[in-house]
């Protein structure tokens, strides 16, 4: 049976009227989405360390530091800031925090933070900061075909001046996922979407469009 006129348009404008909301919805959606990209990260004054710190808690400027042990930028950065930030450190100027966590989908991105949580949980700060280091100094290629094993990075730990049998019992307990995930999830629900990201004092700090100029921008920041 043909639908009388009548029946066709009351039916034409429910469907005109879902699609309308549909379009609404999904316009809203994408601005939220856009919106939380755009936030910038900050941190309140006082803000519990929940990473590796160098530096005194009275130093001048306070300096956060978002990476990824596979980021080829955060090994950039790494390379152009980390003696001079520890020097300004060790002198009383700057506190450096630096908070590895897991940004890439990569097998080695997580390895290589399991195995550094476990040692900055378990050793010495020094310790951690050295293994911290060896990390980015013997960093592997992004797009690379081979990655250190576990058995690299413990002996990179174990370098560092970590136990190596206190290492290995660890990290065949689900402590050191929870440590890793932990770690991941702060960053997450910090607003984190980059790596590096940084924080000067509370802020987060993009003065550069390049790795280089950021590095330089933000040493002159905190001399």
């Amino acid at each position: 049976m043909t639908p009388a006129p009548h029946d066709t348009r009351r039916r034409n404008l429910r469907i005109g009227a879902v699609a309308a909301i549909v379009l609404v919805l999904a316009v809203v959606a994408g601005y939220v989405a856009s919106s939380r990209q755009d936030d910038p990260v900050t941190e309140a004054a006082g803000a519990p360390a929940v990473g590796l710190v160098i530096g005194p808690d009275d130093a001048d400027h306070r300096v956060v530091v978002y990476e990824d042990f596979l980021c080829p930028y955060c090994g950039e950065l790494e390379r152009q800031t980390s003696a001079e930030l520890a020097e300004l450190a060790q002198a009383g100027r700057v506190q450096v925090e630096y908070r590895a966590f897991q940004l890439l989908d990569h097998d080695y991105s997580r390895e290589a933070l399991l195995v550094y949580e476990v040692v900055r949980r378990q050793g010495d700060d020094a310790v951690a900061q050295r293994l911290h280091d060896l990390l980015f100094e013997q960093q592997p290629s992004e797009s690379g075909r081979e990655f250190p094993g576990r058995d690299e990075l413990v002996a990179l730990a174990v370098e560092a001046g970590a136990d190596e049998q206190q290492l290995r019992d660890t990290l065949e307990t689900a402590q050191a996922g929870i440590w890793a995930d932990e770690v991941t999830e702060a960053a997450q629900d910090a607003g984190v979407m980059s790596t590096p990201t940084l924080l000067l004092d509370g802020k987060e700090f993009t003065d550069g469009r390049t790795v280089d100029e950021l590095a330089e921008n933000l040493l002159a920041a905190v001399r």
